[in-house]
């Protein structure tokens, strides 16, 4: 999908891999997902109005948890968005999303167990299968696109205001201890108190203090 933005591929296509042995995730780890998860890769073009690109990273995240909870069945639990990208389903993994940029375009790739989930990691994960629901990608993929151009529409119409507060709204409660794995190698433990306006996690320290995070692994405490 790089490939193609830099070619001038236009905004709105998505393309889907049955199968995927060599993608990326977060902070370069390997991804794979087999036959019958969800691989997808959309394309943004940035417009000199949009809102800052970083908050792409919001619509992306509730167009996924949109499309996983029009599937999973009332009995199937609960999704939650954990910041960055990560959606869980009763504190499990189900979905990742990397964003890259390439120019004036953002390149949005989004992964969703359904069929499948991997083992032996350090944090849990699920799939809709676990939660009694196998959707076809095909078919997921087309609900997850209609959700994502609707977001979109509203990023840029509405601007970041009602993407942030959805995001919020599905997200865990503000008060959740979280911990964050930062990039140059320290925990910071504390309480999740929302997000800025660009969409970096606020977190409150035990001195009463609060950090602003805009790079971090984060687990549930």
């Amino acid at each position: 999908m790089l490939a193609l933005a830099a070619s001038g591929a236009a905004e709105g296509l998505w393309l889907r891999a049955d199968r995927q042995v060599s993608g990326r995730g977060r902070q370069g780890r390997v991804w794979v997902s087999p036959v019958g998860n969800l691989s997808a890769t959309t394309l943004v073009k940035l417009r000199p109005t949009d809102p800052s690109a970083a908050t792409l990273a919001l619509v992306a995240a509730v167009a996924a948890e949109e499309a996983v909870s029009v599937y999973l069945p009332c009995d199937g639990g609960t999704v939650v968005i954990k910041w960055p990208n990560d959606l869980l389903i009763d504190g499990a993994k189900v979905s990742g999303i990397l964003l890259e940029r390439a120019d004036d375009a953002v390149v949005i790739g989004i992964g969703v167990n359904l069929a499948h989930h991997p083992e032996g990691l350090d944090r849990p994960t699920t799939s809709l299968a676990t939660h009694g629901v196998t959707p076809d990608p095909a078919q997921f993929i087309e609900t997850l696109a209609e959700s994502f151009a609707r977001w979109l529409a509203r990023w840029r119409g509405e601007g970041i205001v009602p993407v942030r507060s959805r995001w919020l709204e599905r997200a865990h409660p503000v008060g959740t201890a979280l911990t964050a794995a930062c990039p140059d190698g320290s925990m910071i433990d504390g309480l999740f108190q929302g997000l800025d306006a660009d969409g970096a996690l606020v977190l409150r320290l035990a001195d009463g203090r609060t950090r602003v995070i805009h790079a971090a692994d984060i687990f549930l405490i």
